[in-house]
């Protein structure tokens, strides 16, 4: 048995010195995407996280074609005698896609259920100030129950983390990578929350007209969450009917960017997701052979 092992040992190394010393193109293909996720803008509007996962599917798309060569095959079946570390990755990796999703779908839902209220009712109204109450706090509900269950998947924990074998570093940078831009799903949806009574109007209209500069002097739209949240609060806290009147027509435009902008964030985390169980399968193949 021991000459055996020895003999498949010594067909894989004379295997790889006839490789040629350059790498495989897909290889800085790879480590180009990689290096554009780390250095993306932390900015959380929604055409920042729909690029993120833009970049993110196109990321999967080379790994799916990396996993297709035999000698990717090789490194990762004779690296991982006990494959459980690397499958639990991959599976903490698709509960949390599967917990954004989650997240999104109920965030629209709320935006939903508010326009409709916004189109039915004046701001005058006594219980337009309640609906926009009760969608503060849905949000505030829900924003408390993702970041327990992300302290529950323990978001940070990697699953290549002790690998050093270079395909299997790669794939740790991937793993890596993923869970940074669904934590930036994460941050976009949880945006900040200020307190109805403590909010200025003319902090909301600039906030909601204007666009945020970054620490670098270039500018980038705002959190369209953190919008509406912003106006929401200026609305309920905010006296004059004239201007009341006003801003309820400014809360429906902006509940209407939202919805579109969580239905675009949507496409992408599905895309993803798609993704996700593919890259799992495949890894179930090599793994099984």
């Amino acid at each position: 048995m021991g000459s055996s092992a020895l003999n498949k040992k010594s067909n894989f190394n004379a295997r790889s010195n006839s490789l040629p010393s350059r790498p495989h193109p897909l290889i800085p293909q790879i480590d180009e995407h990689l290096r554009r996720l780390k250095s993306d803008e932390s900015a959380t509007s929604s055409s920042v996280i729909t690029g993120k996962l833009s970049g993110l599917r196109d990321l999967y798309e080379l790994v799916h074609s990396l996993f297709q060569l035999p000698i990717t095959q090789k490194s990762l079946a004779q690296n991982y005698n006990d494959n459980n570390e690397l499958l639990n990755g991959s599976l903490k990796l698709l509960d949390i896609c599967g917990l954004a999703k989650d997240a999104l779908l109920k965030a629209k839902e709320d935006t939903q259920q508010l326009q409709s209220s916004f189109r039915r009712r004046r701001s005058d109204d006594p219980i337009f100030a309640n609906d926009a109450k009760a969608y503060l706090a849905s949000r505030k509900k829900a924003n408390k129950l993702i970041n327990k269950s992300l302290r529950d998947l323990k978001i940070n924990k990697c699953g290549f983390a002790d690998v050093d074998e270079a395909t299997c570093s790669m794939l740790r940078d991937v793993e890596g990578v993923t869970f940074t831009v669904l934590k930036s799903v994460f941050s976009y949806i949880t945006a900040t929350m200020p307190e109805p009574k403590s909010t200025n109007w003319s902090l909301v209209s600039k906030l909601v007209h204007s666009r945020c500069v970054t620490c670098k002097g270039r500018g980038s739209e705002t959190n369209e969450f953190e919008r509406v949240n912003a106006l929401l609060c200026g609305l309920i806290g905010y006296k004059s009917k004239k201007c009341g009147d006003m801003s309820n027509e400014n809360a429906v435009i902006e509940l209407q960017r939202l919805e579109t902008s969580i239905e675009d964030v949507e496409d992408g985390i599905e895309c993803v997701l798609r993704l996700l169980i593919k890259t799992r399968v495949s890894i179930l193949n090599i793994l099984s052979h």
